[in-house]
């Protein structure tokens, strides 16, 4: 097992993809830091793990929503016969307890946490939490994509087809994440389904209190409600 911050694993990768994933070795990367991290600063900010993790051959990459969920995609990892990554994020922890009995997660498959009308919000890590406070205002379905490579593409289909608008929340950079899988996705599979992509802007983020970054680029909930309601206002 490795254990990583993510801004200290971008000066890794050449490493990452030639002693690790090259070989198809058993390694777990444990990336800390995964998203804003407040007071830190902008050097350590995780705004571009999965940008630069989903291309690479033979990576399995997962994103706890909490720290249960945490604890069983590191034990996954630890099972996985290849390499793996598991992007949690710095700080305090949701609350929820952490199960006891270690649970392998089934590879690529993905939750539904909430079924809706309209709206499919796609939920990569803790964001999760945040869409579902915006899913009750909206009456959106959430689904917990825990996986970002291999993505869940049976729950990707059945969300495009059953819904007028798919959302990707991630705290990652919007160009080139996990968002921009899932639009791979959807043109691999001929799905005109529209798109919103909910990321990290295009800029680098300063320091300061993480619900307050959040809220300054839009991933809280109340900016990823007036977001899904602008575009919605827009189709």
């Amino acid at each position: 097992m490795v254990a990583i911050y993510s801004t200290f694993l971008q000066r890794a990768y050449d490493q990452l993809i030639h002693d690790i994933a090259l070989q198809n070795l058993p390694v777990t990367l444990a990336i800390d830091r995964g998203g804003l991290v407040g007071a830190d600063g902008a050097t350590h900010h995780g705004s571009f793990d999965l940008s630069f993790l989903l291309c690479v051959p033979n990576l399995l990459v997962m994103t706890p929503s909490d720290e249960n969920e945490c604890r069983q995609m590191l034990y996954t990892a630890y099972r996985h016969e290849g390499p793996a990554a598991v992007r949690y994020p710095r700080g305090g922890a949701t609350g929820k307890a952490p199960e006891k009995a270690m649970q392998e997660l089934p590879i690529g498959k993905a939750e539904l946490r909430r079924e809706g009308k309209k709206v499919a919000i796609l939920a990569f890590g803790p964001l999760l939490h945040q869409a579902l406070k915006a899913a009750e205002t909206l009456d959106a379905s959430v689904v917990n994509m825990r996986f970002a490579k291999p993505l869940d593409v049976d729950m990707i289909r059945k969300m495009a087809t059953s819904h007028e608008l798919l959302v990707t929340i991630e705290e990652n950079a919007c160009i080139s994440g996990a968002g921009s899988e899932v639009a791979r996705v959807l043109e691999e599979n001929g799905l005109n389904t529209p798109l919103l992509r909910m990321g990290l802007p295009d800029h680098f983020v300063d320091h300061g209190d993480q619900s307050q970054l959040l809220r300054d680029v839009s991933l809280d909930a109340e900016g990823i409600r007036r977001q899904i309601e602008a575009r919605l206002s827009t189709s």
